[in-house]
């Protein structure tokens, strides 16, 4: 790889002020350089490697600069205010989450509305009065510290609890005795995706790394995961490093316990599958012996026990998933099916009293099956509709269960399940001022390029005209086997009480029909997702619920790069496209953060001349052409996603900016002290729901109804 060399104007120039309507905007000048690297005899330019240096005066000077174009453009859409007024309109109602037991004690998370942060509140018995727990809006004024985990000993005496600044990944773990509600001495730093996994109250399991050499900590690339043990009223200076694995830098580490805590449980787990091994709790020093070792395509998970028999969900010899048991004094770990697998994939098992409640997915929503001990059909949960939820949550001898269920016009709401009488009833139901009774959630089905048949959930208002004249947005994930079902959103009803349609397709990649459906979206097979989702897109045309003027792609992370490949592929398609916090260099993905995780799903441009060859072909950055007319387009990130590095959003707005023929705007939009989505406060959600729909209401050109 060679040094690049700046190629014009070598100073930065601000922001200039939006132009008039139908001309094209004036962007901040972006030098471009002339690296270059070579993978397997192919030459591929990188003009904006520089823009990797995300702290670099240079870099932050051009975000700044593209952000005071970004707020200018938005600020003078005159719907824009109005939106962001009712959304917070909307927003503002009680939000109760289902309520828990931990020892004699209730818990329960609540946000009274617009509070930035919810909540955790204890009750000394289930009809006792609340007292606060923990507020996260106290632990900083501007509400950027979220509560990011929680681990309760077995009897509800102490709360290990993870704070996350800023939406970064890095937690931070303290300790709090729960009848005083005061925090002990106990912190730990520098723990990422991890639990906390109490032994007794005598101290917890977790997942730490090394603490980051580079300057910027919250950025830096991630070394070595190692589980340790920490003892309470001990500095984390003394906590017991249980394994690391300096040979196996791309796994992940972590513990389980089963209910009575009679077993504990280790995994190592890396792509798509994960080991086990186990030690009982009256052998806290000894090793944990294996069950399983590492296959990056097989899972196991822990259900429960009785006695020496484990209940263990997994995918080995069932693409979709079974339920088996299986004998710890068995040498030969033998798997026994309970459950067998299905037509439907199972997606959760809970156990209660001697049932199972296992949810399976039916074409991408939920339905609850129970079974006994012996894994014979004993009945269902009746579920309100197509939507996702209905797996119950309780201790094994609690009589009392909860579950949620919740659509695309179906507020989630908490139900009351009694496991001896099998009835359900409305617990907690929200108050939110959205009417759904004019709507409809339909299932739709289109086929891909190759065939193959894809469902594509539409909720739109009952009265649809089919003359293509409502917006859409069509949304997707398609990646890591992870399953995108029917949730509820108060920004989705946002955009249907505006007019618009939702449209939300099931593409290959996810985890909604099994390992085959997940196969058939990852490595070489990735572009199927992409013809997955622009069949979606011309399957809503050809319907004439939207046309191409009134679509807009959107996605985020892995959906991000579903934008960033469709409007590069097929960018006569769409009307606009939002790719938020999205992967969009294929290159170089696993230099940054935790790209390396990735690999599993997308393989990796330096490991062979075959992966080089399908990632070039697809990866966003690297297919935008110059001289192409590229539909509106707004790239969101955040200064502090250490998830998907910010620098994939600045090179790929770049990119856009400078190859666009059209007179059609390329927007970089960047919050600040925003990681990637979760924990962000209230403020911050409402700003990015007003921008993001005024973008649209200006480039779809349609007159929202507010």
């Amino acid at each position: 790889m060679r040094r690049f060399l700046f190629i014009g104007a070598a100073v930065f120039l601000v922001a200039s002020p939006v132009l008039a309507a139908g001309a094209k905007l004036a962007y901040p000048v972006a030098p471009r350089g002339a690296v270059t690297d070579n993978y397997f005899g192919t030459v591929v330019t990188d003009p904006y490697r520089w823009m990797e240096d995300v702290d670099a005066p240079q870099t932050t000077a051009w975000v700044t600069a593209e952000g005071d174009l970004t707020r200018s453009y938005l600020d003078a859409i005159p719907q824009r205010n109005p939106i962001r007024d009712a959304y917070r309109k909307l927003l503002d109602y009680e939000k109760l989450g289902a309520p828990y037991r931990q020892g004699k004690r209730w818990f329960f998370t609540r946000n009274s509305g617009l509070q930035n942060q919810s909540i955790l509140y204890v009750r000394e018995t289930q009809t006792a009065p609340a007292r606060v727990l923990i507020d996260p809006n106290k632990l900083a004024a501007d509400g950027t510290v979220a509560l990011a985990g929680t681990s309760f000993t077995r009897d509800g005496k102490y709360l290990a609890y993870a704070t996350e600044s800023s939406g970064s990944d890095w937690q931070t773990w303290h300790v709090k005795d729960v009848a005083t509600g005061a925090d002990l001495p106990d912190t730990i730093q520098w723990s990422k995706f991890s639990g906390a996994d109490w032994v007794g109250d005598r101290g917890f399991y977790y997942a730490a790394y090394d603490r980051p050499k580079d300057a910027n900590t919250t950025l830096s690339a991630l070394g070595l995961q190692k589980l340790y043990f920490h003892t309470l009223r001990t500095p984390q200076s003394a906590d017991k490093l249980v394994y690391a694995e300096p040979q196996h830098p791309d796994q992940f580490v972590g513990t389980s316990s089963t209910e009575d805590q009679r077993y504990y449980f280790f995994y190592t787990s890396k792509a798509d599958g994960n080991s086990l091994a186990w030690k009982r709790r009256d052998e806290p020093d000894s090793a944990f012996r294996t069950i399983f070792t590492l296959d990056t395509k097989i899972r196991y998970n822990v259900v429960g026990d009785d006695g020496n028999r484990l209940y263990i969900q997994t995918n080995k010899d069932a693409p979709r998933s079974r339920l088996t048991w299986l004998d710890l004094n068995d040498p030969a770990h033998q798997l026994h099916d309970l459950v067998q697998q299905s037509a439907d994939t199972l997606e959760g098992v809970s156990l209660i009293g001697n049932t199972f409640y296992v949810e399976y997915l039916h074409d991408a929503h939920s339905v609850t099956r129970i079974f006994d001990l012996h894994g014979r059909p004993a009945g269902a949960i009746d579920l309100p509709g197509i939507g996702s939820g209905g797996l119950p949550e309780a201790w094994r001898e609690d009589r009392i269960a909860y579950y949620t269920f919740a659509s695309y016009t179906y507020p989630t709401t908490v139900y009351r399940y009694d496991t001896k009488t099998a009835k359900s009833s409305v617990a907690i139901r929200p108050k939110i001022a959205f009417d759904p009774t004019p709507y409809v959630t339909e299932q739709l089905f289109t086929t891909s390029k190759d065939g193959t048949r894809i469902p594509v959930f539409v909720t739109h208002r009952k009265d649809l005209r089919l003359d293509g004249s409502t917006p859409a947005i069509l949304y997707g994930y398609g990646g890591f086997n992870i399953s995108l079902t029917p949730s509820f959103s108060s920004s989705v009803a946002m955009w249907l009480q505006m007019g618009g349609a939702y449209a939300v397709a099931t593409l290959r990649g996810g985890s909604e029909y099994g390992d085959a459906w997940h196969d058939g979206g990852r490595l070489a097979n990735k572009q199927h997702v992409f013809d997955d989702y622009l069949a979606a897109a011309q399957m809503l045309i050809d319907r004439k619920i939207t046309s191409t003027p009134k679509l807009a792609a959107n996605g985020g992370s892995n959906g991000g790069l579903l934008v960033g490949a469709a409007i590069t592929q097929r960018p006569d398609l769409f009307g606009a496209a939002i790719p938020e916090v999205g992967v969009l260099d294929m290159l170089r993905f696993q230099k940054f953060t935790v790209g390396k995780a990735w690999i599993g799903d997308y393989g990796s441009s330096e490991a062979a001349p075959d992966q080089f060859k399908y990632l070039y072909a697809y990866s966003p950055y690297q297919n935008v052409k110059d001289g192409t007319v590229y539909p509106p387009t707004m790239v969101m990130t955040s200064d502090h996603d250490d998830r998907v590095f910010p620098a994939h959003s600045f090179k790929f707005a770049a990119a856009l900016q400078h190859a666009q023929a059209g007179d059609a705007p390329v927007l970089l939009r960047v919050q600040s002290k925003a990681g990637h989505g979760g924990g962000r406060p209230t403020d911050k959600v409402i700003d990015d729901v007003a921008d993001r729909y005024a973008f649209l209401v200006k480039n779809l050109n349609f007159t929202p109804t507010l």
